[in-house]
């Protein structure tokens, strides 16, 4: 018995490392999620009942069982030195020039390299087995964050082949955009402070303490170049890089060789037009002396090898006024300051507008309203003021204050204790209540069709709700009687409500707005639960047990779930029909590997009904259109990802056809 168990489970890791790689790594994925999630169940299930023969690499122990209580320092087995920066053609030839006077020949060749935003790292393998993630640190020393590297699927936890006792390889951990994007929608609902870019949210996700959190961040990891190794490994850096791939590690494809400087600058001047259409950040790229012997000739300075270069891009900036600031009032009570710009072009996009995150950025920018200013976006994602033209300012230019009382119900607000939010005090205030509203109404949460802003608005201006489950109490009587309300408009809003009451149980527990719940880990609670009565008397010990979430998380769920108010809200829910419980839904494998993107209006199904019935049967959903999108679902009014489909040649196909394709 022990026999057939230790071989089926060592089967069973060779499949998921394997699909691992083909999905992290090459981005082929062969086999649907739930395949590959009974694949891991099926392995989890064997190694409870033979505990003896878990290993250190098992695809089951990537994330660690509790969160540890700090970073110890490790100390580098050779320095992770920094890299010098150009900024011009000009300065990459006196680069060059100075590798041929070292060098004494112009007999070399160079490989040129996307310069990844994220965070260096170093991995060593023992005996082919990851042993140890350290960040650069000060060079010499970094911070030994192994438990949070493991989490990070694109890294192999045991590499394949023949390779060295000792292996050390350095590379670069990063966040792709999406990743990002939806880490920050995910903050910004939680009203907690956004990150900047893709970069410091990569760092920040490595400096957790809790590993189950950061497996929830959706790192990646390129390999870009040999620590130190037993034996040696190979004479170039290109043989090394090639060696990387057939062993497991993930290399980046875009590397490219130039015989002399003038194709590196080539390459450059390519990329830097090219760099929006990656899925993760750039800013600039890495020339390399491709000759490991000609880089011992080289050496180094005190702090950079003289061998290699970074050629960093210009970032995007432009010019703008600020028209006004507004103060928001957000869900939890949060006061956040809004610049209003004269509109302007900025990385393909018009802004408009960029928040200006708190008050104490705003008095360290020293931003005024009138100020001419210099905006940039952050991670080419997000607008932000980087700088005051102050020698433009107008004389008579005041500095924007905090408000004492909320701009909307006029209570007074108050400074978080130790933090840099300044909070209305009110638990009534109606600009809470609208946001919550909002987001208990919007497609990951409730999806309740026809529910807008403006609807909102004059359903709590006018008293006729006061907490989510007063919108289920709505008559078409009370509707109608609304500006621009007729009756059919009327009746329109409540059967968005009435089809709401089906939500599955993980919509519902999104949508309640409990701190630090998204649709992610709303998702995980329904599946671990199936019930909102469950849920109730979950205690934190079970909540912390649970894969991904940890102890802050689980906190939160407790206590939003023994608040006497809270409690009351969800009881007038489920009395009013709302759905308390998870359905376990039968999946098909008739979209399998296939990857779809939505767009338009679909008669007779919401957006995130036909995203579902896209998940329930194997496929996958994209925000983006790319030359890896399989079908593009186009309804009425579909815009510009419908025409990049036609540019790219993608299939495009609608909702009867979709319908056929799934066998209804």
């Amino acid at each position: 018995m022990k026999l057939a168990a230790e071989q089926k489970i060592k089967s069973l890791r060779q499949q998921i490392r394997k699909h691992d790689y083909l999905y992290y790594v090459l981005n082929q994925p062969r086999i649907p999620d739930q395949k590959y999630d009974k694949l891991f169940s099926e392995l989890k299930n064997l190694e409870q009942r033979h505990p003896e023969l878990i290993t250190p690499d098992s695809p089951t122990q990537r994330v660690s069982g509790r969160p540890i209580e700090g970073f110890e320092q490790v100390k580098h087995s050779s320095e992770m030195l920094s890299i010098d920066n150009t900024y011009s053609a000009d300065e990459l030839r006196d680069f060059d020039q100075r590798v041929a006077k070292g060098l004494g020949t112009k007999n070399y060749s160079y490989i040129v390299e996307l310069k990844i935003d994220g965070v260096a790292m170093s991995l060593r393998y023992e005996k082919g087995l990851l042993v140890l993630g350290a960040t650069r640190g000060d060079g010499s020393k970094g911070d030994n964050v192994t438990n949070n590297i493991r989490t990070i699927k694109a890294i192999p936890l045991s590499l394949d082949g023949d390779v060295p006792d000792v292996l050390e390889v350095r590379g670069e951990v990063y966040m792709p955009k999406k990743a990002f994007e939806k880490l920050n929608e995910e903050k910004e609902q939680q009203e907690q402070a956004l990150f900047a870019n893709p970069r410091n949210a990569a760092a920040g996700s490595l400096k957790l303490l809790d590993a189950k959190i950061t497996a929830q961040r959706k790192l990646s990891f390129f390999a870009y170049s040999l620590g130190q190794t037993s034996i040696p490994f190979a004479k170039t850096h290109y043989e090394s890089l090639e060696k990387f791939k057939k062993i497991g590690l993930p290399v980046n494809p875009n590397i490219k060789k130039a015989d002399n400087i003038e194709q590196v600058i080539e390459i450059c001047d390519q990329w830097e037009k090219r760099r929006f259409k990656l899925d993760y950040q750039i800013d600039g790229m890495v020339i390399k002396i491709d000759s490991l012997d000609q880089r011992e000739i080289l050496g180094a300075t005190g702090r950079a090898p003289r061998w290699c270069i970074s050629y960093k891009f210009a970032a995007e900036q432009a010019k703008t006024k600020v028209l006004s600031i507004d103060v928001q009032v957000g869900k939890t009570g949060i006061l956040t300051p809004v610049a209003n710009f004269e509109p302007v072009l900025l990385a393909g996009t018009t802004v408009k507008r960029a928040s200006l995150h708190n008050f104490d950025e705003i008095d360290r920018l020293d931003v005024r309203e009138g100020d001419t200013v210099m905006i940039e976006k952050a991670g080419e994602i997000i607008p932000q003021v980087i700088e005051v033209k102050k020698e433009q300012r107008h004389k008579d230019a005041k500095p924007f204050r905090p408000p004492v009382k909320c701009p909307v119900c006029g209570s007074k607000v108050q400074k978080d204790e130790d933090g840099v939010y300044i909070r209305c005090a009110s638990p009534s205030c109606p600009a809470q209540l609208k946001e919550k509203l909002r987001y208990f109404a919007g497609r990951d949460q409730m999806d309740i069709e026809n529910l807008g802003p403006a609807l909102i608005e004059q359903l709590v201006d006018k008293g006729l709700v006061q907490d989510f489950a007063d919108l289920y109490k709505l008559d078409i009587f009370a509707l109608a009687s609304l500006e621009r309300m007729a009756q059919k408009s009327a009746q329109n809003v409540l059967d968005g409500i009435e089809k709401s009451k089906s939500q599955p149980l993980a919509r519902l527990l999104a949508a309640l707005g409990i701190r630090h719940i998204g649709i992610q880990n709303a998702e995980i609670l329904a599946r671990q639960f199936d019930s909102i009565e469950k849920i109730k008397k979950a205690t934190v010990e079970e909540l912390t047990q649970i894969e991904q979430i940890g102890p802050v998380l689980a906190k939160s769920i407790y206590e939003y779930f023994h608040d006497s108010n809270n409690l009351k809200i969800i009881d007038k829910l489920i009395t009013a029909g709302v759905n308390p419980k998870q359905k376990q839904t039968k999946h098909s494998d008739k979209l399998a590997g296939k990857t779809f993107v939505v767009t338009g209006t679909l008669e007779n199904f919401s957006r995130s009904q036909i995203e579902q019935a896209i998940k329930d049967n194997s496929g996958k959903v994209s925000s983006s259109v790319s030359k890896k999108t399989d079908y593009v679902l186009a309804g009425t009014e579909a815009g510009s990802k419908l025409d990049k489909a036609q540019q790219l040649g993608v299939k495009i196909i609608d909702k009867k056809q979709f319908l056929e394709m799934i066998g209804k």
